[in-house]
């Protein structure tokens, strides 16, 4: 059943909308009687305009604090302020998301493969491919930079890149050469036992990324999110739980960096 609704959903169509939605009709119909027979005896001017139903907000939460996204562009933004670096600059990270909570304390260059028709202050946008051999300019270019999941995407397509089976390594080269000896690096990627779930996206085992840092990077912290959507920061890198990739299936791992 559950696979079902995840094709349904492929293409545009949510059972779980369409039964709050219906669960939400008898109660908007009696909502908006109840405000014209009001609005009726008020000397209050309020023309009702068009009709704007909201059938499901009032069965949502105030607000999500859970998630990967939400717990790593925090988690990083946090860091950043703290690390008050001369010059950071993004890789592929959410817009409306990380760099929006960067770019309300400091200025971020940001490249992605996709554009951004948007004019944002504090944000200086580059459209790049970083599977692709880049400028010597860029070789040694900041003291701090971002990657937070992202690289799990490159070579997959999704994005109009194109298909690279080892896409996320001549990424993760460009990132290691975009960045500065002993500068930070902050990175993100899905975890747990290691696939593609094509055309979606990697998933790393932790084993695998800590062989891909070595002679790199050094790890100064690592924190992750795990299955249910809550953060566990700066938590010991022990054998046990490498293994176990953090009891994680599809988790999400922040690790903070120094480049060697």
């Amino acid at each position: 059943m559950k696979r079902f609704f995840n094709l349904l959903r492929l293409f545009g169509f949510d059972p779980g909308k369409t039964l709050r939605t219906l669960k939400g009709i008898p109660s908007y119909i009696r909502g908006m009687r109840l405000l014209k027979r009001q609005r009726k005896a008020s000397d209050i001017s309020f023309r009702l305009g068009k009709l704007y139903p909201c059938f499901e907000d009032k069965y949502a939460e105030s607000g999500k604090g859970s998630g990967d996204y939400f717990h790593q562009d925090l988690l990083v933004a946090r860091k950043i302020y703290n690390n008050k670096p001369e010059l950071h600059v993004d890789i592929g990270s959410r817009i409306d998301g990380f760099v929006a909570h960067v770019a309300s304390f400091r200025k971020i260059e940001v490249f992605d493969i996709r554009e951004m028709k948007s004019s944002i202050p504090n944000i200086t946008f580059t459209q790049a491919d970083l599977m692709r051999e880049i400028d010597e300019r860029l070789i040694g270019f900041c003291d701090s930079l971002s990657c937070l999941h992202a690289l799990e995407h490159f070579g997959l397509g999704r994005y109009g890149d194109p298909v690279d089976f080892e896409g996320y390594l001549k990424g993760f080269d460009n990132l290691y050469k975009i960045l500065k000896k002993n500068g930070k690096c902050y990175f993100s990627v899905p975890i747990g036992p290691q696939r593609i779930e094509f055309n979606s996206q990697r998933i790393f085992s932790v084993e695998y990324l800590l062989k891909l840092f070595e002679g790199k990077f050094r790890i100064d912290t690592f924190s992750y999110i795990d299955d249910s959507g809550d953060l566990h920061e700066d938590v010991p890198i022990t054998d046990a739980e490498v293994k176990d990739n953090y009891g994680c299936t599809t988790g999400c791992g922040v690790f903070e960096l120094t480049k060697l």
